[in-house]
């Protein structure tokens, strides 16, 4: 209760400053989370782009039937791996990993991101540890038959396999595409029960839907 004077007496309640919800002391700064979300983007446009080249070439070796196509294709799939696929898929996943920590959005918080994690942990342990060996396998095929016809019998399973694995990850990362584009199946249930508990003190700073995760200040 206020006195005359203007005094706030014993019995009036002091307002409380709103709490702070833990996210919020880790969250990026701009200055550091725009650069990040450019770098996550263009890493993140590329490495399906990459897949679609290697998928072409895998595509066009075999269905072609001129051996010097062939060994072209082969080729180019193992200098395009050898340089681009580590650099591309550990920027990507590494990328999202720490702009997921860094804002409201989080790893685990919501399906769709913790989704969207294993799905791109999976594509880049597949990329990492099986597509080079493929893309390896091809190219010792094309370089022991320099010249001349190369038959199914000296390709063996190699002309699947190359197809196999860049179309298995080129179809996990447009699943991711679609997962950020609509975001479904809402907040994880523990984070929800969390987020109901803080009530006003929530993160002012939580991301509205449709945003990009760590996109924009």
């Amino acid at each position: 209760m206020r006195s005359p004077t203007g005094a706030v007496s014993a019995s009036e309640p002091t307002p409380q400053a709103a709490p702070v919800s833990a996210s919020a002391g880790r969250r990026l700064p701009p200055a550091a989370r725009k650069p990040l979300v450019v770098l996550h983007v263009v890493a993140s446009v590329s490495w399906p782009a990459l897949m679609l080249c290697l998928l072409t070439l895998a595509v066009t070796a075999l269905t072609t039937g001129d051996a010097d196509r062939l060994r072209t294709a082969y080729r180019a799939m193992g200098l395009l791996g050898d340089a681009l696929i580590l650099p591309l898929s550990l920027l990507t996943f590494l990328s999202g990993v720490v702009l997921g920590l860094g804002t409201s959005w989080g790893l685990f918080r919501y399906h769709w991101v913790s989704t969207k994690f294993w799905l791109t942990l999976g594509a880049m342990t597949a990329s990492v540890l099986a597509l080079p060996d493929r893309l390896h396998d091809a190219v010792r095929v094309a370089d022991a038959h320099p010249t001349g016809p190369i038959t199914m019998a000296d390709l063996g399973f190699v002309r699947y396999n190359t197809v196999i694995v860049p179309a298995v990850a080129l179809t996990l990362y447009l699943v991711n595409v679609v997962l950020s584009v609509y975001k479904p199946w809402g907040r994880r249930k523990a984070t929800a029960r969390a987020g109901a508990g803080a009530g006003a003190g929530a993160e002012p700073g939580h991301p509205r839907p449709g945003r990009i995760p760590g996109a924009g200040a």
